[in-house]
């Protein structure tokens, strides 16, 4: 059984190298041909930030798989022997964050080097070098902190319920859900300044995009996100009268009222027709999934790793496996997202009135050239990791001459 687990896990791997290394080729490849949608000094840097993600990707894949080996052939074991606590809660609550707290140190320098080398050689990065640190220290005690109250339920559901693994899953499904909902808020309270939107005129005309959909929210907020980061973002975070709609402020300068509106109208396409909701049961599936295979693993596995089935034993398992099962759904959710996405796209355009398909075309430009993505890319590079359609298929769907 351990071979088959690792069998699998080093599938994944050469997949995940695969598709990178396929659409690293593709984009060298294309990059020095005639640009599309951007100038071509623009349409070459799009390229080379493309590639230079891609070869950070098969190193961090690399990296991953070797800490995936000795994690199931020694670390495991060393955590065990090394994590002495007689009350049985706090000995699997320690172990399972140790295993956590570890992964994240791993991954320090690769977040380091995309943010200060990578980032900033493309002109993203606006973060200083304290801000980085302050923003990584919250994010770890948070991660400790609420971590460790999420292990502790899994591990008394595990003690206490012969079906664990569905209950489990019960458990983690809302704390998925309350973690969404509550997600504007802490990122307002530790990380970006949210501040009411000041233009009337245009905080008016949002709301009254919003009341041809039926979207409630309790505000128009603007995040000073261009302390940290260039690129041009919005969301809508929460659920019912506590949903927010949040603008980067790096969106506001650079999109025109009409581009601005016509990407809100697209977002509020996927509130109308329930696609947070799809997603949901998307995501969903998959814990249900994970679970119900974790929750029936073969003793010889845990013979083959000489260990025993303890609760914290099948967490660290879960954990080490949910890339793995993330990737496998992530063609599913992909297609399910594209679909979901064009849906999106119409409605943004029809909300928009007349020159609404145009006035996303420019956003949907705008947005090509500011986060500097390159607009072409390999289909198997598409089928396993794109959850919106390529630009330029969106752009055609809206009946725009590229």
């Amino acid at each position: 059984m351990l071979m088959t687990i690792t069998g699998i896990y080093t599938l994944y791997l050469l997949i995940t190298l695969y598709t990178s290394v396929m659409q690293i080729g593709f984009i060298n490849h294309s990059k020095t041909k005639e640009a599309v949608l951007l100038t071509p000094a623009e349409f070459l840097k799009a390229g080379n930030y493309g590639v230079a993600k891609e070869k950070l990707s098969i190193v961090n894949a690399f990296v991953d798989y070797l800490i995936f080996i000795a994690w199931i052939g020694f670390g495991i074991k060393a955590l065990q022997n090394n994590i002495l606590f007689e009350n049985d809660v706090i000995y699997n609550i320690a172990i399972v964050m140790g295993f956590v707290v570890i992964n994240s140190l791993v991954s320090l320098p690769f977040a380091y080097y995309e943010k200060f080398v990578l980032d900033t050689q493309f002109g993203f990065n606006k973060s200083t070098m304290g801000q980085w640190i302050k923003d990584t220290l919250i994010s770890f005690v948070m991660t400790l902190v609420f971590g460790s109250v999420v292990v502790w339920g899994v591990y008394e559901i595990i003690s206490n319920f012969t079906l664990w693994w569905l209950w489990s899953f019960v458990f983690i499904f809302a704390v998925v859900i309350l973690i969404n909902m509550l997600y504007p808020a802490f990122r307002a309270m530790f990380f970006d300044k949210l501040t009411p939107l000041q233009d009337e005129t245009l905080d008016d005309e949002i709301k009254t995009l919003m009341d041809k959909t039926g979207f409630v929210s309790s505000g128009v907020f603007v995040s000073d996100a261009s302390k940290r980061d260039a690129r041009l973002n919005a969301y809508f975070g929460g659920f019912g009268k506590a949903k927010r709609v949040v603008l980067f402020d790096t969106l506001i300068e650079k999109l025109t009222t009409k581009e601005l509106l016509a990407v809100l109208g697209h977002e509020l396409g996927h509130f109308a027709h329930g696609d947070i909701y799809k997603n949901i049961a998307l995501v969903g599936s998959m814990l249900l999934a994970m679970f119900a295979i974790f929750g029936n693993l073969p003793d010889t596995l845990y013979l083959e790793l000489g260990l025993s089935s303890e609760p914290y034993v099948l967490m660290i398992l879960l954990m080490l496996f949910i890339p793995v099962l993330g990737f496998i759904m992530m063609p599913i959710m992909g297609i399910v997202s594209r679909h979901n996405e064009y849906a999106a796209d119409r409605m943004g355009s029809e909300l928009g009135g007349e020159a609404g398909a145009i006035e996303l075309a420019n956003a949907l430009k705008k947005l090509v050239t500011e986060n500097k993505s390159y607009p072409l890319s390999h289909p198997v590079y598409i089928f396993f990791h794109y959850t919106h359609p390529p630009v330029l298929e969106r752009l055609r769907e809206l009946g725009v001459d590229i």
